[in-house]
């Protein structure tokens, strides 16, 4: 599995994964301030943005396709950002593989199995025929009969792209995702890793809780927790200087 990637800036290499139904785009702001201290390194998980489709999907094969991507690279170790989905990816491969691992940041997700709670979201996405789909507009209407939030409508369409024949497509394996929502609901597996490791969470988010803590303890006996204040599950869009400011305090 060859990802999708691209490298910005200089210094000491650090590795952006996205979340569901996220790209590496998605972290422009994040990239533009970290390249300037370090070689950012933003992918495009599997089934996402502009990397290979799979019918499997699941945090060993991720962590395999990001260790593939390194080796590629010729990058002996990296720090990493992870923020949802992509922290359960980041932290499989701190769990399993950890010697490619300098530092670990989680953010706004814990080592934890989650419920279905994207359902709404896939009955959205199914129900726009991108066939006679005549603008983003217009998808954007059809979605809003399931999802009223305006902030992740825009977030979902970014991934509505015109392919070859002129036509609506989602660049992410919008199918996959489905068949394989088990697996990404799953948590990250493997051995405690004692690497220094960061948890940032949203204050006004649900999905890091104080429940999490032991669980996480038990997991990385090394971390350290900060919450941003007025940021839901999207902290580095939503307060982007102050997680920067952050991210550079941590890995310094």
């Amino acid at each position: 599995m060859k990802l999708h990637y691209q490298i910005s800036g200089e210094g000491t290499p650090l590795i952006i994964l996205h979340g569901l139904f996220g790209t590496l785009e998605n972290w422009g702001s994040q990239i533009s301030a970290l390249g300037q201290h370090h070689q950012v390194i933003a992918v495009d998980l599997r089934n996402h943005g502009r990397s290979p489709h799979c019918d499997s999907m699941d945090y060993p094969s991720m962590a395999r396709d990001v260790i593939e991507l390194m080796d590629d690279l010729k990058l002996a170790s990296a720090s990493m950002i992870g923020h949802s989905m992509g922290g359960k990816v980041a932290m499989q491969i701190a769990l399993e593989h950890p010697l490619y691992l300098d530092k670990l940041i989680v953010v706004d997700i814990a080592p934890v199995q989650y419920s279905a709670h994207h359902q709404h979201i896939f009955e959205g996405l199914f129900s726009i025929d991108l066939a006679s789909l005549s603008s983003r507009s217009a998808a954007d209407k059809q979605l809003a009969a399931y999802i009223p939030e305006q902030g992740v409508r825009a977030f979902l369409l970014k991934n509505l792209y015109r392919n070859q024949q002129k036509t609506f497509a989602w660049r992410p394996n919008i199918a996959a995702l489905h068949s394989q929502y088990h697996n990404i609901s799953q948590a990250p597996h493997g051995t405690a890793f004692n690497g220094r490791t960061l948890f940032i969470k949203g204050k006004n988010s649900d999905y890091l809780l104080p429940e999490h803590q032991q669980t996480i303890n038990n997991l990385f006996s090394c971390a350290t927790f900060k919450i941003i204040e007025g940021a839901g599950h999207w902290p580095h869009a939503e307060k982007p200087k102050t997680f920067s400011s952050i991210i550079l305090r941590f890995l310094t």
